[in-house]
């Protein structure tokens, strides 16, 4: 099947609406990593993305009469507008279906290339299953975003370019983001018949690792929910045809948590002023992570940048998680005295280090205050771990909170003291899809059942919404709350046991 794919990529044809993207060093990373870094610029696309690749090749090897009856796909990013453009250009008809949640942006680029949106369902499978059902009512071809071998064969075709622009002989790994597999599987069908040392290194998120599952399991993995920040990787379940060339091509899949991408969108606006998404830095995230991992020094890798279809309002976000990721910031719970001189006398335990967050309350009924603080690092994890000790042996009882996802979503823009007089309080943490109405549909379903004693909601410029909520259940009717959750199709996170709500926002 490799010869196949190798001809396949060969005589693919994307380059009627796609480009060669530059292949590129990017020199300030280089040096501060010790290894040459070359970024493959799949984000100057005209659609920002690598995905119009493989949806033209599609379209383009359809047959007249097939083609004219149109083509429909189901996304709500990338692939969308690779379809679109692709059907524009070969003038044929293009449906577009998409999850009710879709932002507007999105919706509008689609219908300026020429695609009829049309919104349905809930999230993506609920659109995925409207669309097949068109497609057969319709006569439509649904142009699938990474199971199908021409589709393969287009994002291959990024492979190929590298090898054109770059002697084979001094790459020593490429690292590819992995959503559905298309794109890495295409990669390494080509790279590997070639050049069978070069190693290639799937990146996942931590929260979305349907490959990284599959391949050690050696079966297709279906994720029961995956995390929504680099959304255009957030796929439940693989494909057939890029696991099975995954399991013979891929060296390995390594996983990195969201601080970790967003310090690569920083490190990637800094090297060359472009805003990537979140799935476009994966590869740069796991480069940084793989060469420590391995300590390789002098070595040549290579990242695609696969998209910049970022929203403008998740840069906040962003902004805020880079420096941990980058192990530039550290955050602590600390217990200070509630007297007078306290803040001074703990700033002097911290040194010359610049504090960059910190939140406090003041609390009349006792002698001791909880504060949420964050401090620049400039020497990584050495210098969070010798800053704990400093503090500990300050007199201070002190907690790392630069992990805890909880208190880095919700606690510190909350701190304000225990709350008092509530009984039988459960934290939980959920995600709910953002669309009108969702956030009073939540309210209504908990709220006329159990008592909300405590509530936060956040939304990161995503298509989902983050919300802490105390709710106030007996002992005997936790189990109900779960089966009730559970008939709602809300996931959750239990976090009465989690330190910072212990600390901070506990009775």
């Amino acid at each position: 099947m490799t010869d196949s794919y190798l001809q396949r990529i060969l005589k693919a044809r994307v380059y009627d609406v796609a480009q060669e993207t530059p292949l590129e060093q990017a020199k300030r990373l280089s040096a501060r990593l010790g290894n040459t870094v070359l970024l493959k610029r799949e984000d100057l696309q005209p659609v920002f993305s690598f995905k119009l690749r493989g949806a033209y090749n599609k379209i383009a090897h359809l047959s007249d009469a097939v083609a004219q009856r149109g083509v429909i796909c189901a996304s709500a990013g990338n692939h969308a507008q690779g379809v679109a453009l692709s059907a524009q250009r070969r003038g044929i008809r293009s449906v577009i279906v998409m999850p009710l949640s879709t932002p507007s942006i999105k919706v509008n680029a689609v219908k300026a290339l020429g695609g009829e949106v049309v919104l349905s369902g809930d999230d993506f499978d609920q659109a995925y299953e409207h669309a097949v059902q068109m497609a057969r009512e319709q006569s439509l071809t649904f142009i699938h975003p990474f199971d199908d071998p021409d589709v393969i064969a287009g994002q291959g075709t990024v492979g190929m370019e590298i090898l054109r622009q770059h002697s084979g002989e001094d790459i020593d790994a490429i690292f590819v983001a992995v959503g559905g597999g298309g794109l890495i599987a295409g990669i390494a069908a080509y790279v590997k018949e070639l050049f069978p040392r070069i190693r290639i290194i799937g990146v996942e998120p931590e929260d979305a690792d349907a490959m990284y599952q599959s391949l050690a399991a050696r079966k297709r993995v279906t994720l029961d929910r995956v995390g929504i920040f680099a959304d255009g990787v957030a796929v439940r379940r693989v494909g057939e045809e890029p696991f099975r060339l995954c399991q013979q091509y891929v060296d390995e899949v390594i996983l990195v948590s969201t601080d970790e991408t967003c310090a690569a969108i920083q490190d990637i606006f800094e090297e060359n002023r472009t805003v990537v998404e979140p799935a476009g830095a994966l590869s740069l995230a796991g480069i940084k992570k793989y060469l420590a991992r391995e300590n390789w020094k002098g070595k040549t890798v290579i990242g695609i940048n696969c998209g910049a279809n970022m929203n403008f309002d998740r840069l906040r976000h962003v902004a805020e998680r880079a420096d941990i990721g980058a192990q530039r910031e550290a955050l602590f719970a600390v217990e200070i005295p509630e007297q007078p001189g306290s803040f001074m006398r703990f700033c002097e335990t911290i040194g010359q280090r610049n504090i960059t967050e910190f939140n406090y309350r003041f609390n009349s009924g006792s002698e001791h205050a909880n504060i949420f603080v964050g401090v620049a690092l400039s020497e990584g994890s050495k210098e969070r771990q010798q800053l704990l000790v400093e503090l500990q042996a300050g007199g201070y009882k002190v907690v790392d909170m630069t992990d805890n996802e909880m208190a880095k979503l919700h606690v510190r823009y909350m701190v304000g003291g225990h709350a008092t007089g509530i009984s039988n309080e459960r934290l939980l943490r959920f995600e709910f899809p953002e669309r009108r109405g969702a956030l009073l549909k939540f309210l209504k379903a908990i709220g006329t059942h159990w008592n909300i004693s405590l509530f936060h909601y956040r939304n990161h410029g995503s298509d989902y919404g983050r919300v802490l909520a105390g709710v106030q259940v007996p002992a005997e009717q936790l189990e109900d709350l779960r089966l009730h959750l559970h008939e709602l199709k809300y996931p959750y996170q239990d976090e009465t046991d989690n330190p910072a709500y212990k600390l901070f926002l506990g009775t």
